[in-house]
Order: C-alpha cells, then sequence, then structure tokens
C-alpha cells in the first residue's frame, strides 16, 4: 500500500470511536469512503465485519484500529503516523461463504459471512438436522442446538466457543462444527475443505424450527440451507508487520 493512500476513516457509534476518527480528521487529510484507497475503520471485531460487508464489492482493502473490547481482527490503537503505518501494512486476504437459504414459506434467500454461517434451534426443544457433504449425506440425525460452518478467520469466535478447531489460514479447512449435540452424542464435528458444497436439512421443520445467520444476517423457519466459499469475492485487512491475522490465530492456539 503507498504511503500517499487516499484513507477514509469510519467509526463505530459512540464511545471512544467516534472520538478517535475526530482527532485523528484534524491530523490528516481525509477522504469519504467511496473515494479511498484505503479505509481506516475504529472500533472492535462486530464494526470491522460490519465495515467489510458494506464494503465487500469495492475491492478496497480495511486497516482496523481496535477501540473496542477484543480487537482480534483490529490493530493496535495509535494516532502517530497513520500513513506510514497503512502504507507498511500487509494485507490478508479472505474470502467469504454464501449461504442460500429456504424457508417454510417456499422463498429462497442469500447473504455472505465473513466468520461463519450458523444454525440455531428456535425453541425450547432440540434442532434435528441432516449434514450433507458435497452431495453426500454425512450425519443422518443431528440433535443438537444447531450446527456452524466456520471460515478460518472465524474459526476463534463463535465455532471456538463451540469448542470447535482453531483454523490457520493457510489451511484451506472449513470447520464443521455441532452446537451443544446430543445425538450422536459422541461427533465433534470436522474439518472439510474450503471447497466443499454443505447442506444442512432441517427435519420435522415445523414442531423444531430452526433460523440461520450468516453474521449477523438471520433467516428464521428454514428448512434447507446450502453454503459454498464465495472465491468471486476477496475481502483485503490490513495489519501491520509481523501481527497480521495468520499470526494471530496461530498464537491463539498457545493461550493458556
Amino acid at each position: 500500500m503507498s504511503q500517499a493512500a487516499r484513507i477514509a476513516l469510519v467509526a463505530a457509534k459512540g464511545g471512544p470511536a467516534e472520538a478517535a476518527r475526530d482527532r485523528l480528521a484534524t491530523r490528516y487529510e481525509t477522504v469519504k469512503p467511496e473515494e479511498a484507497d484505503v479505509i481506516v475503520a475504529l472500533g472492535g471485531d462486530g464494526f470491522m465485519l460490519q465495515t467489510l460487508h458494506r464494503h465487500m464489492h469495492r475491492n478496497v482493502p480495511i486497516y482496523g484500529m481496535n477501540q473496542g473490547t477484543v480487537g482480534f481482527l483490529m490493530n493496535e490503537y495509535s494516532e502517530e503516523d497513520l500513513p506510514a503505518r497503512v502504507g507498511q501494512a500487509v494485507a490478508t486476504t479472505l474470502h467469504p461463504l454464501r449461504m442460500k437459504v429456504q424457508s417454510e414459506s417456499g422463498g429462497e434467500r442469500e447473504a455472505l459471512a465473513i466468520n461463519e454461517v450458523s444454525l440455531l434451534r428456535q425453541t425450547r426443544q432440540a434442532a434435528k438436522l441432516r449434514i450433507s457433504v458435497d452431495g453426500r449425506v454425512r450425519v443422518d440425525e443431528l440433535i443438537c442446538d444447531g450446527a456452524l460452518l466456520s471460515t478460518p478467520a472465524g474459526s476463534t469466535a463463535y465455532n471456538l466457543s463451540a469448542h470447535g478447531p482453531i483454523l490457520p489460514l493457510s489451511a484451506g479447512a472449513l470447520a464443521l462444527t455441532p452446537i451443544s449435540a446430543f445425538r450422536p452424542r459422541r461427533w465433534r464435528g470436522a474439518l472439510l475443505s474450503r471447497a466443499a458444497q454443505v447442506k444442512f436439512e432441517v427435519l420435522d421443520n415445523f414442531k423444531r424450527p430452526v433460523s440461520a445467520t450468516a453474521d449477523a444476517y438471520e433467516v428464521r423457519d428454514v428448512v434447507e440451507v446450502e453454503i459454498t466459499e464465495e472465491r468471486a469475492i476477496a475481502l483485503r485487512l490490513l495489519f501491520d508487520p509481523g501481527h497480521d491475522l495468520e499470526e494471530r490465530i496461530l498464537a491463539e492456539q498457545f493461550m493458556p
């Protein structure tokens, strides 16, 4: 990234992020997001996901600075030498998952997920799911609270809290993880090729309704969900040298 890149500032609403944006705007020349060569996002991981979704089809790199809680997708916040930091940043390319959903009403919806696609029961009763990979049924009936398919970037988020594996970016894999599975009791999930086509069928859907969520986009009362990696869309995140996403994911595996 050139140090002469045109920079736009965007911030999460409320709290320290907007104040940080205002301070940076007084120090550096900035442009509107639609005119920028790089967007600097100020907030937490949730705001970074919002920013990536908002500019997904523009192919503009995003450099995040943490003004949130965890900040796994963000760089350390500093007001010094911002153009130089952006110019020296290392790019990480991510590809989202495309979720195609059929609902009880017969409607079809699509959405993209950077972290994961998750299915969750909507009532007190457990969900019953049939899982197919590349057209072959692999789990005939999973009785559970739900299940998810995670990208490597999302493997340290909901997937990890559901006891799924952490995936290095270079692994070329997706994580298929059950959520509070009752039967099969000992099934812990699977590692799939990033080229895999995954289908969830909701069994007994009227009695045991299920929702499907791609990051923050939710569809209720689904009957079938198909998921593939969308290779035609490339998202670029910028990180300070030595603190890129690959290193963060690796380090997370050694955390106490």
